[in-house]
This record gives structure tokens, C-alpha cells and sequence, in this order.
């Protein structure tokens, strides 16, 4: 019998696209009724000092519930939940993490401590709790007082945070998956004569792709073998990442200009370490310009090197950080409309954007690496020229 690959394709591409869905259409009521009382109270505050949250229409709140929620998914927390369930969240489904704080001396507990953020953590004498607004430890009393100024914002001592988060934990596991996936790909060719084997046959030739396509192009024959590990390290990376970002895990790693910053930092870093003399040349002292106006565009030249990490730092993150947010967005207006058309119109719209969520997690991958391997590209590359000589 011989089945047709046409619905096959359909079904795990109905699959990967409804992921997302259900990882934003189930969120942990812990989080939710936490976040939604901060932003109710912050709401509040905005229109008058002394307004009472309880005058708020249910509509409102439910209002404020669904931006409460779209905003804390998008921020890192101390402990990886993947579900709530029971009446009010009351039960949850998942496992603490490692918290490590710095204040004048190590701090080193687990954070079930802070039972999802409504319990004090207490550490030597000294007390901890998470603010729901932002995610953060601060320093406070046995009772988990804070302290606010005038806009809102916590005044309580902020410990250094060396904590194991849930998007450090997932960027441990993707570092470890890639680093047995390729391992054992390495040892297939060795094996079966440089005929990959297993999960390698899927990614040999992106493997090849990234070689012939992208770095091979953009840096030369002759020294692109010296940048292919970070090519095709940060490639592999991100691509991993954004996926993880698209399953119920609720990841937002991509999603965190901590965390594209330093990918960017570090293209930068070795774009400027293993750039040649030419490259240094054409940036202070142009060849066949005349010298007046080297003087001009020598510093704008070198503000254009400074400009580039900033360049990928936010490309990656906002689009990936914009999909998150409108992906969520469709989610909620599912519940917002409530009603026979305007509930599957949400949901329809939210499945179509899915399914380009897949396809920008891989463009955004490939745009990295592609950017990455030029600027290593006019690091590296020879000049020949001859200034005039009068």
C-alpha cells in the first residue's frame, strides 16, 4: 500500500503550527492572576492615586488580565512551569531551578522557596521575593515588603542575580542537544565511510548549505574554514531556539536583548580581533581619497563598526519579540470576542501566523549567520590597489 507524502506534510505542518497555540492558550493561572493583580494595580495608579481596583468592571479586568499575561510571557522567571490546573492554579506541573544571589557573600537556595512568586525566600537572615512586574529578586523584610517611588518603580536593594533561569536552563539544553547531535554526527562519518547516518542525513546538508551558500560566498575560499565553527554554531543556535520558543515550554530566549546582544557582542568581538590591515586601513585612511576628507569619514566609518552589533542585536530580537507578542495577541482576542465568528476568525488568523513563525525562526537564523559571515568577510578580505601618485 502506498500512502501519499501530500497529507503527511499537511498533518506535521498542522502540528508545528498549533504548538504556539497551545502554549499560549494555556497559561499558569498562578502567573496570570499575579500578573493581572499588578497590572490592575498599576492601571489604577494611572487614573488616581487612591482609586480602588474593586470598581473595576469585569471586563476591564479581564482586560487587564490578558495584557498582564502577554507582557509576563515574555519575561524570564526563576522556575520552569510548564502548567497550572485545579480551581484557582492552585497545583502546578513542573520543577523548581537553582537560585544564586550575590549580597555580601553567596546566596545559594532552591526557588520553591518563593512557591511561584507569592511566598518570602528566606537565606542566611536575609529575605527575598520576586516582583511580579518585572521578574526580579529584591531585597526585603519577613513580611515582603516593597518599596516604591512615584512612577511605580521598586526601591529595594537588588541582589546580584547568578541564578540558573528557566532561559539559561533552556540555553544549557540546547548548547548540550547540539553538542550530542553533532558529536554523533561526526562520529557517523568516521564510521560509515563520510556517509552520515540518523538525524545527521536531515542536517548534513544545511551543514553544506551554510558552507557553499553562505560562508564560502561572503569570506573567501581561503579563509572562510577558520570562522565555519561559529557559523555554523550560531546558525544551529538560534534556529533551536526560536523553535523551543514555538512548543507549550514558553520560552522567550531569542525574545531577550540580553541574550541577542551577546550573540551580537561576540560577532563583533571576533570580527575585530581577526581583521587584517586592509580592514584597519580602509577605515582610518582610505585609500585614493584625498586626505581632507579622510579626516571626515574616518570617524564615521568607525562609528559604522560600532553600529553593526547593534544592528543584529535588535533585528533578532524584535522580530522575534514582535512575533511572540502577536501571536499572543490573536490568542487572547479568541477569548476578548467570545462568540461564534469572531473566536474562530482568531483562531484562524493565529494558525496562519504560526505557521510563518516557523518560517521566520529558521529567516531570522539564516539572516544572523549571513550578516555574521560578511562582516567576517570584509574583516579578511585583500584589497589591491594602487594610490596615485602627482
Amino acid at each position: 500500500m502506498v500512502l501519499s507524502k501530500k497529507p503527511l506534510h499537511f498533518f506535521i505542518a498542522a502540528l508545528v503550527a498549533f504548538l504556539p497555540l497551545v502554549s499560549s492558550a494555556n497559561p499558569t493561572n498562578d502567573t496570570v492572576k499575579s500578573a493581572a493583580t499588578e497590572a490592575t494595580h498599576a492601571e489604577a495608579k494611572s487614573h488616581d492615586a487612591h482609586a480602588d481596583t474593586a470598581n473595576l468592571t469585569e471586563d476591564e479586568k479581564a482586560e487587564l488580565e490578558r495584557k498582564a499575561y502577554v507582557k509576563h510571557h515574555l519575561l524570564d522567571s526563576h522556575d520552569f512551569t510548564l502548567f497550572s490546573y485545579g480551581k484557582d492554579g492552585e497545583k502546578h506541573f513542573g520543577f523548581p531551578l537553582p537560585v544564586i544571589l550575590w549580597d555580601n557573600g553567596i546566596h545559594f537556595f532552591s526557588s520553591s522557596k518563593f512557591e511561584h512568586g507569592e511566598a518570602v525566600a528566606e537565606s542566611n537572615g536575609n529575605y527575598y521575593k520576586i516582583d511580579h512586574h518585572n521578574g526580579k529578586i529584591y531585597k526585603t523584610d519577613a513580611e515582603g515588603t516593597f518599596t516604591e517611588d512615584e512612577k511605580g518603580h521598586v526601591n529595594n536593594a537588588q541582589p546580584i542575580d547568578f541564578s540558573i533561569t528557566k532561559n539559561v536552563f533552556m540555553i544549557l539544553v540546547v548548547g548540550l542537544l547540539m553538542f550530542l547531535l553533532f558529536a554523533g554526527l561526526g562520529k557517523s562519518y568516521k564510521k560509515n565511510g563520510s556517509i552520515a547516518k540518523g538525524a545527521g542525513r536531515f542536517f548534513e546538508p544545511i551543514i553544506l548549505y551554510v558552507r557553499d551558500d553562505i560562508a564560502i560566498p561572503n569570506i573567501g575560499e581561503k579563509h572562510y574554514k577558520k570562522y565555519m565553527s561559529f557559523l555554523l554554531t550560531i546558525f544551529f543556535f538560534i534556529w533551536f531556539l526560536n523553535m523551543f520558543g514555538l512548543t507549550p515550554l514558553g520560552v522567550n530566549i531569542t525574545g531577550n536583548i540580553a541574550i541577542t546582544a551577546s550573540l551580537a557582542i561576540l560577532t563583533y568581538l571576533i570580527t575585530t580581533f581577526t581583521a587584517k590591515k586592509d580592514y584597519w586601513k580602509h577605515i582610518f585612511w582610505m585609500p585614493g581619497v584625498p586626505v581632507p576628507m579622510k579626516f571626515i569619514l574616518a570617524p564615521i566609518e568607525l562609528l559604522g563598526t560600532i553600529i553593526k552589533p547593534f544592528s543584529l542585536t535588535i533585528r533578532l530580537y524584535a522580530n522575534m519579540l514582535a512575533g511572540h507578542v502577536v501571536l499572543m495577541t490573536l490568542i487572547s482576542l479568541m477569548y476578548k470576542f467570545d462568540s461564534p465568528i469572531g473566536s474562530p476568525l482568531s483562531f484562524l488568523l493565529a494558525f496562519v501566523l504560526s505557521l510563518l513563525e516557523v518560517l521566520v525562526a529558521l529567516l531570522q537564523a539564516y539572516i544572523f549567520t549571513m550578516l555574521a559571515a560578511l562582516y567576517f568577510g570584509s574583516a579578511v578580505e585583500e584589497h589591491h590597489h594602487e594610490e596615485a601618485h602627482h
